[in-house]
């Protein structure tokens, strides 16, 4: 498995390690684009354990993680889910933005998060007994979800939570810098302008700047945009549909980027 390395902004790779090496789940709470995903694929990597990710959505039932029969070739074959392949494999389950998934999905999870570490197949009538190295992970942005889009308590107490947030701006300069190879003044400039625009309370505005937009922003920058038309498609214009939020967003990318001479890619 590669893949760019993660840079911490506390201690979630410590606490992920250890939960990870005790056998307990673990919630990744925090906003849009902060670095959960990359986290997961950082310690997937350390501890050498396979990844399975899943992207949750309102559709998602127990059956697309465990498992389902399906016809193929005329014949009745048994479909192993993600969930199922990295219980059986020791490795990691990662369920992204899990409020999404139905609520039955999230009840099959329940005796796997606990001590029973147990997976109930029903339609085969089989219980997976998770090895040590089995590690269940699952995100949400909690400032984002509506109340009705929220974990239970009876599923929050059974995990170790890891609160994540956007990294200092001297970090997030790092990042930028590492993942884009942008120069350091441009990569300045668009901290400043991610920490301007979180600090914004602004209605239509339900999220701001996260660091994989400034990411995107930097990579549009080295490929020959301004960086100015660069935070426009990357930033403002994903943010919201308001026109009248979009044209304070680009009011500010105006007052905070300095203006540059359009880059050819290296």
């Amino acid at each position: 498995m590669t893949g760019a390395r993660y840079l911490p902004v506390g201690r979630e790779l410590t606490t992920f390690r250890a939960a990870a090496l005790s056998g307990l789940p673990i919630l990744l709470k925090g906003p849009t684009g902060c670095g959960k995903t990359r986290l997961v694929e950082h310690m997937a990597r350390e501890l050498d354990r396979p990844l399975f990710t899943v992207a949750c959505h309102e559709d998602l039932s127990a059956a697309d993680l465990v498992g389902r029969y399906l016809l193929k070739g005329g014949e009745t074959v048994w479909e192993e889910g993600p969930l199922s392949r990295a219980v059986r494999a020791g490795g990691i389950c990662y369920l992204d933005e899990i409020v999404e998934a139905r609520a039955d999905t999230i009840v099959v999870l329940h005796p796997l998060a606990d001590h029973r570490r147990e997976l109930h197949v029903e339609r085969l009538g089989v219980v997976h007994r998770a090895p040590p190295e089995f590690t269940l992970v699952v995100s949400y942005n909690p400032g984002y979800q509506s109340v009705l889009k929220d974990l239970k308590e009876s599923t929050r107490q059974r995990m170790v939570a890891i609160a994540l947030g956007y990294p200092p701006p001297e970090l997030e300069r790092q990042i930028l810098i590492a993942e884009t190879q942008i120069e350091q003044t441009l990569a300045d400039d668009l901290v400043r302008l991610a920490t301007a625009i979180r600090q914004l309370d602004t209605p239509g505005l339900p999220e701001v700047a996260s660091t994989r937009s400034l990411v995107s922003a930097a990579r549009l920058a080295r490929a020959g945009l301004s960086l100015r038309d660069a935070a426009e498609s990357a930033i403002a214009l994903p943010l919201s549909d308001d026109a009248e939020v979009v044209r304070g967003l680009t009011a500010m990318i105006d007052a905070y980027l300095t203006p540059a001479e359009p880059r050819a890619a290296q």
